[in-house]
């Protein structure tokens, strides 16, 4: 219907919520396009009192004709065919002006139909200078024709611009309706967009750690198993504590609580170290790092040590914290600085907690994480 139109816009609803969140609308939109329909009768009782014969005949199939024409244009309301919306609606106008000899002033009630269908199509100034034409037409036109009554003339003005009024109304609620629909399916969209964002980077730091220190620890094991039984064994049993709790960060992180700690990190990193001969120089207290930032300084020392064992062929490792800062250095042989999604998704974490984070090479020879906590 052309008094309900919502103009289109950029398809981001699914089909699913469009059903179930735009049948109000729909179904308003219908209720006010019968609720017009009353304007055809107004008219019939117009041509029963001015025609007889043939022209009551003609009278009363040009307004069946205004009504299907009507509900043709609600229909191409609906499916967006604003070309053939205009073609109906001058057509219907052409039909209300042959009416208009048979049906006299009472014909002038159809412009409470016309006016409002082109009102919802336009925009600016257009729309309340089309009101007040048409409400000027059904007062003025009957002192101009003779023989046509005045009396009805200001009744059928208030109903033009009561009409209009309606109409810009529910198209007002209608277009808010699906703009409030579109921004909460883009809301969902990002929402399960971060989600995925959020298992991957998880994923990837917590078994990329862990897959590495299993990796770690089965080629020690294979190394000692024919001069040190006992001690590939104590590896082994090291592997398997390390798989059980992979498998715990996955369920974790799927189910979007994962444990991350400052002091487990710095634990679990030694024994990295130490498994992969790397000469560890960690810290053993952390009191002075504040509980808000120990979660996050625990996903830089996990970052940082897991690339110490992946890339660096490095020596030494050491890990450096302050309250407001963790910083992991290596003298091995370094790499680009923007490599790794490992590096991607921490550098997400720090800026998500407004931390910056600082990697590259050293001199002589290294690599440096450094992350600063916000003040």
């Amino acid at each position: 219907m052309g008094s309900g139109h919502v103009r289109p816009r950029g398809g981001t609803v699914t089909d699913v919520e469009s059903q179930d969140s735009r049948g109000p609308d729909e179904r308003r939109r219908l209720l006010l396009s019968l609720g017009m329909l009353c304007y055809p009768f107004l008219t019939a009782a117009g041509v029963a009192q001015h025609a007889s014969g043939a022209g009551l005949v003609a009278g009363y199939l040009l307004l069946v004709a205004v009504s299907a024409c009507y509900l043709a244009i609600v229909t191409a309301s609906m499916r967006s065919r604003w070309r053939t919306y205009w073609w109906l609606l001058a057509g219907m106008t052409a039909l209300a002006v042959l009416v208009a000899p048979l049906a006299h002033e009472n014909a002038l009630i159809l412009t409470a139909m016309i006016v409002p269908a082109a009102v919802a199509r336009v925009d600016g100034r257009a729309a309340p200078a089309l009101v007040v034409l048409g409400a000027a037409a059904c007062v003025g036109v009957p002192m101009l024709v003779p023989g046509w009554s005045t009396g009805p003339g200001w009744y059928f003005a208030v109903a033009v611009v009561f009409t209009a009024l309606l109409v810009h109304t529910f198209s007002r609620t209608a277009t808010a309706n699906q703009q409030l629909r579109e921004a909460r399916a883009e809301v969902a969209r990002l929402a399960s967009e971060a989600e995925r964002n959020r298992i991957a980077r998880d994923l990837h730091d917590l078994l990329g750690h862990s897959l590495t220190a299993i990796t770690v620890k089965t080629t020690l094991a294979r190394r000692l198993a024919a001069g040190a039984p006992a001690a590939a064994l104590a590896e082994m049993e090291s592997v398997e504590r390390l798989s059980r709790q992979a498998l715990a960060d996955v369920r974790a992180a799927v189910s979007g609580y994962r444990d991350v700690t400052l002091a487990g990190e710095l634990a679990r990193g030694r024994e990295l170290l130490r498994a992969a001969g790397v000469a560890a120089d960690l810290p053993t207290a952390y009191d002075g790092v504040p509980p808000e930032r120990q979660e996050l300084f625990g996903w830089v020392v996990r970052e940082g040590l897991t690339n110490v064992v992946r890339h660096a062929r490095a020596e030494r490792c050491t890990v450096e914290l302050t309250a407001s800062c963790v910083e992991v250095r290596d003298d091995g042989v370094g790499g680009p600085a923007g490599a790794g999604s490992g590096l991607d998704g921490l550098r997400a974490r720090v800026a998500a907690a407004g931390g910056v984070l600082t990697a590259g090479p050293t001199r002589p020879r290294g690599w440096s994480l450094r992350v600063e906590a916000p003040a």
